[in-house]
């Protein structure tokens, strides 16, 4: 899978992205020439190769003559709607804008269409911001994987006057996103950039990637304790096959717990999204008796899950590491019996359907209706669905 590594050690802005997009490959007079299909006149692109702390990279510039006069968020949306632009960026641009705009009005307290943008509805923001969809288009780019963002403290003057910094608007786009304080007291992190990292961007670290190109976009700010640079890092992350994927395990010893609280832990760990955990009896210090808790889950559950363990159970520590997992694809389907639905679990080794499992909850269920035996309940649930589902021989069934 084509990836883009963000490592934004300064920061993101709009023309640090594409600034770095065009060090990455992206064509200057394409980029132009798709932006000319907004029908927006005077302006053109400078790209300069400038250095920060001796590293080199592209400097995007939107030269333009100033503008007297605000867009509102509905105009701008207007001008993406009815150019020329190919599909897919134009509806990731008029995406970028959306967010945009939700965010400012939030942050006044407006509705959207009263949104009117000072310093992003300029231009250069658009041009930025539609740009960013051309480019991560015309590059191919499949997923975008984006750093903790560093954000500045201070005061920023704009047309509202004194705003802190990081922007308000720049923390509203960066809700659930990763941010650490830079320690700066300029503005490392724009709205534009900060609106392009909230709708394409998953937060992570470096991934295992084959890289093949790098690219800096060059800031504006000299900077003394840092390069004013967007990194970014083009490459290819292999993607797992379907029956291969990756799982936490989490695991705890657990001495001193009733059995009542045990089985109430594993039902919120379930209720909590866990994959499977379950109980191993062991003999622990003292010759006391306990049991070992072994609980999988995904990489991103790892620390809500394990917070769960350590508030709802007498354990003080929980080992934690990354297993690679086998596993077989699974559907549900709802089978017709005569005595009445019940559903049913479809094993699939690609697509060769290996064996069916019936649903305890539901054939507990038409056992009860019906009077039956819950294995006779089993047997007419498994006959049913396996008459149904005919790519496995009789023999099988």
């Amino acid at each position: 899978m084509k990836t883009l590594y963000l490592d934004c050690f300064s920061g993101i802005s709009g023309d640090m992205f594409l600034g770095m997009l065009i060090d990455l490959g992206l064509n200057k007079d394409e980029l132009y020439t798709e932006l000319k299909k907004l029908e927006l006149d005077g302006f053109e692109l400078e790209a300069t190769r400038e250095q920060r702390h001796g590293i080199e990279g592209c400097r995007l510039k939107v030269c333009y003559e100033k503008e007297s006069h605000h867009r509102y968020w509905s105009q701008i949306d207007r001008i993406l709607e009815n150019s020329r632009l190919d599909p897919h960026p134009k509806q990731l641009a008029r995406q970028l804008f959306l967010r945009l705009g939700k965010a400012e009005a939030k942050v006044h307290g407006i509705e959207l269409e009263q949104v009117h943008f000072h310093e992003v509805g300029a231009l250069d923001a658009i041009v930025d911001l539609t740009g960013a969809a051309i480019g991560l288009s015309k590059l191919n780019i499949e997923q975008v994987i984006c750093a903790p963002l560093p954000l500045s403290r201070g005061l920023s003057r704009c047309a509202h006057g004194a705003l802190p910094l990081p922007a308000p608007a720049t923390l509203e786009l960066l809700h659930q996103f990763p941010i650490c304080d830079s320690g700066c007291n300029k503005e490392l992190v724009t709205p534009t950039g900060a609106a392009i990292v909230a709708e394409v961007a998953t937060a992570g670290d470096l991934p295992n990637i084959r890289i093949e190109k790098i690219g800096y976009g060059v800031g504006t700010w000299e900077l003394a304790d840092r390069p004013n640079l967007l990194r970014g890092l083009i490459g290819q992350i292999d993607t797992p096959p379907p029956d291969q994927d990756s799982v936490q395990v989490l695991e705890t010893h657990i001495d001193d717990a009733t059995p009542e609280l045990l089985g109430h832990l594993l039902d919120q760990l379930f209720a909590q999204g866990a994959l499977d955990a379950g109980y191993t009896p062991l003999q622990m210090k003292k010759n006391r008796p306990g049991v070992r808790l072994t609980l999988i889950c995904s990489p991103e559950q790892e620390k809500s899950l394990a917070r769960l363990i350590l508030h709802q159970s007498s354990a003080i520590g929980i080992r934690s590491y990354p297993v690679r997992r086998w596993k077989l694809r699974r559907e549900t389907a709802t089978i017709e019996t005569p005595d009445g639905p019940a559903q049913v679990k479809l094993i699939y080794d690609n697509d060769r359907l290996l064996r069916i499992t019936p649903e305890f909850d539901d054939c507990r269920a038409l056992s009860a209706l019906s009077g039956r035996d819950l294995q006779d309940i089993y047997r007419i649930v498994e006959q049913a669905a396996y008459a149904h589902y005919s790519s496995l021989p009789p023999e099988q069934s």
